[in-house]
């Protein structure tokens, strides 16, 4: 056989494994849907603002760089204290994760030179929301990201039989101890009518289902 008979043959078949172009198209379109990794951590980040108050029941990754025996998880206690080798108890409870990092870095300059610290709150506790009445698990539920009133539901479970959906109400209290009653009707904020009633709840909500 010939040289160019062989090249022939050899540009025949890489012609007919090429892959089409649909199947290059649609491989592009799935890898523009996947989720990155990049917007995954953002996501992950955006939980815990900068304001965020730690309160009783978080539980808190203490790290003290090249302190290894310092460093750990510890939860916040009922009292909204924690307790740290060396320093022992401090209150967390009511402050942001950077302004306990300044007070214990601040107890530990007796101790360690210079200390870096970081506190990060590895989970939520302290922020719960209420589902009462006429869902499947009616309870309390932690409050560890953005939640509406549709999610809360669905989170309750949904609907037991004769749940009047048009008569939901939000209990809310303002810090001055004055309760609100926000109205919610299910029915029409499902079919685009009356979006402002799915509210975003807040810390210590009740979501009342006749």
């Amino acid at each position: 056989m010939n040289r160019i008979t062989v090249c022939s043959i050899v540009a025949t078949l890489t012609i007919c494994l090429a892959p089409s172009g649909n199947a290059q198209t649609k491989n592009v379109t799935n890898a523009s849907n996947a989720p990155t990794a990049s917007s995954t951590s953002s996501n992950e980040a955006a939980k815990y603002s900068d304001d965020f108050l730690i309160g009783p029941g978080d539980v808190l990754a203490i790290n003290v760089w090249k302190e290894a025996e310092i460093s750990r998880i510890v939860p916040v206690r009922p009292d909204g204290r924690i307790s740290l080798p060396l320093i022992g108890e401090l209150q967390s409870s009511g402050q942001t994760p950077k302004q306990l990092e300044a007070e214990i870095t601040k107890r530990l300059k007796d101790f360690v030179a210079d200390p870096s610290v970081t506190v990060v709150v590895q989970e939520i506790r302290s922020q719960k929301f209420n589902v009462l009445g006429m869902v499947t698990h009616p309870g309390s539920y932690p409050l560890a990201k953005p939640m509406t009133v549709v999610d809360a539901i669905a989170t309750a479970g949904g609907f037991r039989d004769f749940a009047k959906q048009r008569d939901i109400y939000v209990l809310r209290h303002d810090p001055s101890g004055k309760q609100t009653r926000l109205p919610f009707n299910y029915k029409d904020v499902i079919k685009g009518l009356h979006p402002e009633q799915n509210v975003e709840l807040q810390t210590s909500d009740t979501v009342v289902v006749p």
